[in-house]
């Protein structure tokens, strides 16, 4: 049984990838690291690797990077973080991509992927893949930022992940009283024919600070939240700021299709598996192997509980090597 918490330094916003049976943790900026990453072979263990992304865009303005969500897309892992932008003053959402999971990663555009300037700004992107193949992107307004609705929005993505495609559709709003001003930290789970959105709703530095879903037949909805209009799946029980929805702690774990072992090899696809109402712990499911991996830069930290578990699938396509971080002596 584990004690949680199982990482006992700041780390907020984490999401965790895993990749051939090392788990990688992501979170929001820290006062050294932009995007800090961590290791683990059993989700309990945790050795602080270092700064995923040393070098920021041009566009940024540093200071306020916030929860990143990596994706596997072909031979490379893409980063979708929030940041500030120069030009808008106000938060947006920017892509970047690495040949390893743990960085560097790279974002040489001079603009963000999105910025809704006009509605308070864009963040707390969160990319999914459908049972087709195709490549979706979440992410909410910042509006109660500057005094108005809150939406989550959905659009699709380009095979490479790099790019949006067509037009967003608005998904769902805060309409319960629950949800307070806000909804934020989006996260769809494609079941069985199905849809099932995660989100927070309320701020995060009160007790009402939530999380809660809807279910659909598309990716682009229409949502349906449960008929109870207080139907949060957990709440903070008297504490501030529990958790972003899609890396509840007892909301949801996801299994994606495993990843190929080698390069170039077709990944097998299975049926997602989901614990409903259980953390992540050791012995859930398949006891990760450890994988050929570099050693982490830094000494090892006393673990993480990971909030949200991914696999993804591999689709080929080639990229630039980016510069890599130094190994360790």
């Amino acid at each position: 049984m584990t004690t949680n918490p199982v990482y006992g330094s700041n780390f907020p916003d984490p999401a965790v990838l895993e990749v051939d049976g090392t788990y990688w943790a992501y979170a929001t900026r820290n006062r050294v690291e932009t995007l800090p990453v961590l290791r683990s072979t059993d989700l309990v263990h945790w050795e602080l690797v270092g700064d995923g992304m040393p070098e920021q865009a041009s566009w940024v303005a540093p200071g306020r990077d916030w929860a990143p969500e990596v994706a596997v897309v072909g031979e490379r892992y893409v980063a979708y973080y929030t940041a500030h932008d120069r030009a808008t003053d106000v938060q947006a959402v920017g892509v970047a991509v690495a040949d390893e999971p743990y960085g560097p990663f790279r974002d040489d555009a001079d603009r963000p992927l999105l910025c809704q300037d006009t509605e308070g700004g864009s963040i707390d992107a969160s990319p999914f893949t459908d049972a087709d193949g195709s490549r979706w992107l979440l992410w909410k307004n910042d509006g109660n930022h500057v005094g108005v609705d809150t939406w989550i929005y959905v659009q699709r993505l380009s095979d490479d992940g790099l790019r949006l495609q067509g037009e967003p559709s608005r998904i769902l709003k805060q309409d319960q009283e629950w949800e307070g001003t806000l909804v934020e930290g989006p996260y769809v789970w494609p079941h069985g024919g199905r849809y099932y959105l995660f989100y927070s709703g309320n701020a995060f530095d009160s007790d009402r600070y939530g999380v809660g879903y809807a279910v659909a037949d598309r990716a682009t909805g229409p949502y349906v939240k449960p008929g109870r209009p207080d139907h949060g799946v957990e709440r903070g029980g008297g504490r501030s700021g529990p958790r972003h929805g899609r890396r509840a702690r007892r909301a949801h774990l996801v299994r994606a299709p495993r990843l190929a072992a080698r390069r170039g090899q077709r990944a097998r696809a299975g049926p997602p598996d989901v614990a409903h109402g259980a953390g992540l712990r050791p012995g859930a499911g398949r006891r990760p192997g450890r994988a050929e991996v570099p050693r982490p830069a830094h000494g090892a930290g006393p673990g993480l509980t990971g909030r949200r578990l991914v696999r993804s699938p591999r689709t080929s396509r080639p990229v630039s090597p980016a510069p890599r971080p130094a190994a360790p002596p």
